[in-house]
Formats: C-alpha cells, structure tokens, sequence
C-alpha cells in the first residue's frame, strides 16, 4: 500500500559538488521543490551536479520531466548531472519504463555518485 509522504528538497554544496537531496514523495504538486533546486544547481558554476534520489518513496512523470531539463541545460554547459540511489522500486521502475535510464547518468549510491 502506497503511503503519500511529504517532499522535503535541500541542497548544498560538498566539495565541488552542488548535492540536491529530495525525500518522501515527489509529484506535480511538489516538483516545484525539484525544479527550483535544479536551477540553483544550474546557477551555481559546480562542475558537477548529484541529484540524491535515495529517500524518494515515489516520483512521477512530472519530476522525471524536471530531471530531463536539468540533463539537457547541464549538457549545454558542458557540466555533469548524476542521479544517485538506491532507488526506491517506484522511482527505478518510472526511470526503466520511460526508457530514460540511459539517458542519465545513474549512480547506485552518493559514494559511487561523489567519486564518478
């Protein structure tokens, strides 16, 4: 049984890396937390980006539609966006079904995110 929990989205700044967190659930009411997040990201000059997704207990097609934006403008500025697990079964399954897997750079956990 799903059980809705609300969307906390933090960021900093870790050695280099401009690190958004996001937990509990994220959906088209709280993808705002995300887009905003990944803007600040964007505008920070970090060479590389982790979006943390390990504690995300569900995503929808809203939020992958504001990852994808993020690849795209990380692309265009020649920075990387890695998105870091372990993925909750929900969240792995909307990256396998839309087929966009490979479209990120996936990373099971932060260790292996931080040191790619």
């Amino acid at each position: 049984m799903y059980v809705h929990t609300p969307a906390v989205v933090t960021h900093a700044v870790e050695d280099e890396v401009f690190v958004v967190r996001v937990s509990g659930s994220l959906d088209h009411d709280s993808a705002p937390l995300l887009e905003e997040a990944c803007a600040l990201a964007e505008d920070s000059g970090a060479p590389r980006t982790v979006a943390d997704l390990s504690l995300t207990d569900f995503a929808d097609s809203t939020v992958l539609h504001v990852l994808l934006a993020a690849q795209r403008a990380h692309h265009r500025q020649q920075r990387t966006l890695i998105v870091a697990g372990p993925f909750h079964e929900v969240v792995r399954r909307l990256f396998d079904v839309t087929g966009t897997a490979g479209y990120f750079t996936l990373a099971d956990d932060m260790l292996g995110a931080l040191s790619s």
